[in-house]
């Protein structure tokens, strides 16, 4: 039998890599897309072309946070913009969205069970990352130990393994890793913003600029300032 997996899908550099990753590890990758009222829906997009280019089952659910609380979903708070990656890591940014990954990995759980999939990959970075509560490697643990013990298949001795294949690796490391993949970089998003062009001045830029630059490569999408 084949090993399944769902993958968390946002149509990033991190979660298609992880999607690729899945891929090469030998699982039956469902990709799993949330649209959760974000303000840069672009990478969305990205999503949904990569599944089908690989021609990997693919849901996009979508559901409302009316309370906000964050400048991906609140066009009133302004996205930090100019920070150095150092300056990312001291605090947590006011693009940290409440409970994310929280809310995602129980909707790829519920989503795996239906499908007796057996692993959960997301791209979730604890080196060159935005300071977010929710990507550290004592996070993931703790959220596998809870989906083990609130879901049927881990009750019956079926557990659920939450993969981090990028957790340790530098955005450098990730960006190499993804070419040696294969992974469509001009078909990914990162811009917290959304628009045709990528800003380079928000964090998701400045991380994505800096991944490129210490890998040697020149990013298609045109993150990269001249």
């Amino acid at each position: 039998m084949n090993k399944k997996a769902v993958v968390l899908l946002s149509g990033g550099l991190d979660s298609t890599t992880a999607l690729y990753v899945a891929l090469r590890d030998g699982f039956q990758a469902a990709a799993l897309t949330l649209d959760y009222g974000q303000l840069h829906q672009r990478e969305i997009n990205c999503a949904r072309v990569n599944a089908e280019a690989l021609a990997v089952r693919h849901e996009v659910v979508r559901f409302g946070m009316p309370w906000k609380g964050s400048a991906l979903l609140d066009p009133l708070i302004p996205v930090p913009a100019g920070r150095s990656p150092e300056a990312m890591q001291s605090t947590i940014p006011v693009t940290y969205v409440p409970a994310r990954n929280t809310i995602f990995l129980a909707m790829a759980a519920s989503y795996a069970e239906t499908l007796d999939a057996e692993a959960l990959f997301i791209g979730a970075n604890a080196l060159d990352y935005s300071g977010y509560p929710d990507c550290r490697p004592d996070y993931f643990n703790a959220m596998q130990a809870a989906l083990n013990l609130g879901t049927k298949a881990g009750v019956e001795g079926r557990a659920l393994t939450i993969h981090t294949p990028l957790l340790r690796l530098t955005k450098a490391e990730i960006v190499k890793l993804g070419q040696s993949l294969g992974v469509p970089f001009e078909r990914t998003w990162s811009c917290y913003r959304g628009s045709e062009e990528p800003c380079r001045v928000c964090d998701a830029c400045v991380l994505r600029a800096k991944g490129f630059e210490e890998a040697g490569l020149q990013d298609p999408t045109g993150s990269l300032s001249a």
